[in-house]
């Protein structure tokens, strides 16, 4: 797993049982966080989507979690990466509907719609690394003055 000062947990992709160990994990890890059940099932669908292009598209790889602390602000970064054939046309690949597999085509688009950050970065021949980042929602500060 990882080491008391690391807060980045490693976990391979290789098979359909990574898939489920990747979103156990990351479900944990948004609650340790903070994240409520709506975040986290956000969290973990997204995950879920991402570690399966990793497998099926990449050929494999692994997915990064970190838990994030931000002067106090508290997230969670996701990163899945791989090292297979990469993306030609992000911009196409992100597009509803649009697949190389034969699913729906809503992987890296709706994966994108439940994140607040969402970045890839892929190159032909070298791979992808799609990285989501999520933050717990800042708590406003309770009013003061008389009730």
């Amino acid at each position: 797993m990882h080491a008391p000062d690391d807060p980045t947990t490693r976990l391979p992709i290789a098979s359909d049982a990574d898939l489920a160990w990747v979103r156990q994990q990351v479900r944990h890890s948004a609650a340790g966080v903070g994240f409520g059940l709506v975040q986290q099932t956000k969290l973990v669908t997204a995950a879920s989507e991402l570690a399966r292009n990793t497998l099926v598209h990449g050929g494999g790889g692994h997915a990064e979690i970190t838990a994030l602390d931000d002067r106090g602000r508290r997230g969670l970064r996701l990163s899945f990466v791989d090292t297979g054939q990469g993306i030609r046309d992000i911009d196409l690949a992100m597009s509803d509907g649009y697949t190389t597999g034969g699913g729906l085509g809503m992987g890296l688009g709706g994966a994108r719609r439940l994140v607040e950050d969402f970045t890839v970065d892929s190159h032909p021949g070298t791979g992808t690394t799609v990285t989501v980042t999520e933050w717990l929602p800042d708590v406003p500060a309770p009013r003061s003055g008389s009730t």
